[in-house]
């Protein structure tokens, strides 16, 4: 995740969001029941997102600790991304981008997405995206190879239990998140004005397993923290509670204050919505009542650091966070138009 941004630029991104451009509102899914998210939970217990984050792991170790957009870390990354898409059935593309990386002489650095859909009208896309870079000081297993690790088993297990998408699902793995969201910005950038239209929702995944984390989805609607997404996300944050609720497990929101790759989709007028386990913030008691975990430290206090490895990481949440995931993912890949 991108470091957060202050109160000031919060703000600013609120009175951005409000401004959606005119002619650009997605269409509206009806994000009804029907996915078994009891099943669902059970399914993802089992599931190997641990082995991709140990891959990750690897991955990093062999590439002077990181996985940062513009270096060998993150190209191997990609391209085990890209082996497990393929062996699952997808046709992953790269989307290439540049952006001018830090220092002194602020050297042009090139970089992708990767971008793999499923079958499913494309008049109603579902961007399912997290992303794939590390910050350079670390190897960054929860921050975001978490994420990585729900959507690669996401997209096998759609394959796997012969799910149909009514609306095309589109995964989509972001470089330079950690340099400035520059990504999904290009992603999102590149998208014609009727593509916009035709994007329906965005569900980001950032960090899913922080070691004294917590469930949270953000507030689609702003109404615990006056930064509501565009029409349609409140629908979104309902799902999210919905599976986690029909497996009695608390929640909690999380606000939009820009510092992840949902934030060029909500400006573009894009319902957007998403799981964060979180970062620097201090657990209090309360969450502890509902989370377990160790009051007064950090919900992850690896965060963009070194020790950011696998050994930093909660499997369970990290099970239960992807399973929410896919519930929604399959909740919006089968929901009609409303």
């Amino acid at each position: 995740m991108m470091k957060r941004l202050g109160t000031a630029a919060a703000a600013a991104i609120l009175l951005t969001i409000s401004l959606v451009l005119p002619g650009c509102t997605a269409p509206r899914l009806e994000p009804v029941g029907g996915v078994d998210a009891r099943a669902v939970l059970a399914e993802f217990k089992g599931r190997g997102m641990v082995d991709h984050l140990e891959a990750l792991q690897r991955i990093a170790d062999d590439n002077d600790g990181n996985r940062a957009s513009g270096t060998s870390g993150y190209e191997e990354s990609a391209r085990y991304v890209e082996e497990q898409l393929r062996a699952a059935g997808y046709n992953p593309v790269r989307q290439a981008f540049s952006f001018r990386g830090e220092g002194k002489n602020r050297k042009q650095v090139e970089s992708f997405n990767i971008l793999a859909d499923t079958g499913g009208s494309a008049e109603n896309t579902v961007v399912v995206g997290g992303h794939l870079d590390s910050v350079r000081e670390g190897p960054g297993i929860n921050d975001n190879a978490s994420g990585v690790a729900a959507m690669i088993e996401i997209a096998r297990w759609m394959k796997e239990n012969g799910i149909t998408p009514a609306n095309r699902v589109r995964f989509a793995f972001w470089g330079a998140e950690e340099d400035g969201l520059y990504g999904s910005q290009h992603y999102v950038d590149e998208l014609s004005r009727a593509e916009k239209a035709r994007t329906a929702a965005n569900l980001n995944v950032d960090m899913l397993a922080s070691p004294n984390g917590v469930r949270s989805i953000h507030d689609g609607d702003g109404s615990d923290f006056e930064q509501a997404g565009p029409a349609g996300s409140k629908q979104i944050e309902d799902v999210f509670f919905r599976f986690f609720e029909e497996n009695s497990l608390p929640a909690e929101t999380t606000p939009f204050d820009g510092g992840s790759d949902y934030e060029p989709f909500l400006q573009a007028g894009i319902p957007g919505g998403g799981l964060f386990s979180g970062d620097v913030e201090t657990k209090t008691r309360a969450q502890v009542q509902s989370y377990g975990g160790t009051a007064g430290k950090d919900l992850d206090s690896c965060y963009h650091r070194a020790c950011d490895t696998i050994k930093n990481t909660n499997p369970d949440l990290l099970k239960e966070m992807s399973a929410a995931l896919a519930y929604a993912t399959a909740t919006y890949a089968l929901a009609p138009r409303g």
